[in-house]
């Protein structure tokens, strides 16, 4: 069996990505390609699209989620997602399971013995009324149910599949995250897909990956079976874990060039793996960040994390503060650069902007 080494998966996972070399593919189709993006985060997620695109232009993909195309909602591993409205009626009932999961460890004591038929019933009421805030939800399903308000919402969004509605999460707009449920949103309800389509799709964007991989991504157990009924090549890893691949998705050469990439803070390229050794450099180190709740952007040099990155504006100035793990060669550093002054000119176009490279 063919061993892939690290370098080897590095370049197949960017390719997929779409982060070895920009596509000219259409955005929604991009968004359809990728399995959506995470997106708790309001806005991040629109750096995560510019930097696998060329030419992207954000008040499309804006325009594609005001117009109902594309929806943010509860998907992979219960985290806000970036979808088609095509996908998301087949994603939801997919991931319904480790939703209730992790929904249930959370509030499921405020939850025991309650009338499960009722309160979805009353929250769906709710919802499609007119989109409302998870406070709102929560407080007016405490005055029936007299329960925890906040397990209450959380019910709700474990039971009926929520969308949260524009302006919020719009390039240009705000506003409070609130909430309708996915039927009234985009007139139509879940529909049915075999798991096996889950599992293409994700080695589509992904791949090669192991059974684990697949796992860590979706939040859906018991995978291992799926994958023995599919027509899958398999590989190995230089550790010896066995790896699937969709037969004809695309395994560059291991010395394929990989330009410098800014990740966003919740990049799906870092969360979507079980081992992430294939974009994780050793020196990677987040946690200091994490601790103090601040979610790290990470730099890839030569398909690898070798820095963090993170964008402030004061007093009329954009600052990209780039530090990289190490003194990066003139070259790379120079590519970082014009990569990081790009970047700038996406996100604050009409200001002025310098660049603070810094190193350990």
């Amino acid at each position: 069996m063919t061993t892939l080494t690290r370098r080897a998966l590095n370049r197949a996972t960017l390719a997929r990505q779409l982060l070895l070399e920009r596509s000219t593919m259409p955005v929604l189709d991009a968004v359809e390609h990728l399995a959506g993006l995470q997106s708790q985060t309001v806005k991040s997620w629109y750096t995560g699209m510019w930097s696998r695109l060329e030419a992207f232009d954000p008040h499309e993909l804006s325009a594609h989620l005001t117009e109902r195309r594309v929806v943010r909602m509860a998907l992979m591993r219960s985290t806000i997602h970036l979808v088609t409205a095509e996908d998301a009626r087949w994603l939801r009932p997919l991931v319904d399971p480790p939703i209730e999961r992790t929904t249930m460890g959370a509030f499921g004591r405020h939850l025991k013995d309650l009338d499960k038929e009722a309160l979805v019933k009353a929250g769906r009421a709710l919802v499609e009324e007119q989109p409302i805030t998870f406070t709102e939800l929560g407080k007016s399903l405490e005055k029936e149910f007299h329960r925890d308000p906040a397990a209450l919402a959380q019910a709700i969004r474990m039971w009926v599949p929520l969308v949260q509605t524009p302006p919020r999460g719009t390039w240009t707009g705000s506003g409070l995250a609130k909430h309708t449920s996915m039927e009234n949103w985009l007139h139509g309800g879940p529909v049915t897909e075999p798991t096996e389509t889950l599992v293409t799709r994700y080695l589509r964007a992904f791949g090669p990956a192991t059974v684990k991989d697949a796992q860590q991504w979706s939040g859906v157990t018991r995978l291992k079976e799926v994958f023995a009924r599919m027509s899958l090549v398999t590989f190995t890893d230089e550790q010896g874990r066995e790896l699937f691949d969709l037969p004809d998705a695309p395994r560059p050469h291991e010395e394929t060039p990989a330009p410098p990439r800014f990740l966003y803070d919740f990049d799906n390229l870092l969360l979507s793996h079980a081992d992430r050794s294939r974009i994780v450099s050793d020196s990677y180190d987040p946690v200091p960040l994490i601790k103090i709740n601040e979610q790290p952007n990470a730099l890839l040099v030569d398909g690898f994390t070798k820095g963090m990155w993170k964008v402030t504006n004061h007093a009329g100035i954009a600052t990209l503060a780039i530090h990289t793990f190490g003194r990066l060669p003139k070259n790379e550093a120079d590519q970082v650069r014009r990569e990081g002054s790009e970047l700038l000119s996406f996100l604050h176009s009409q200001q002025r902007q310098q660049i603070e490279l810094t190193f350990s």
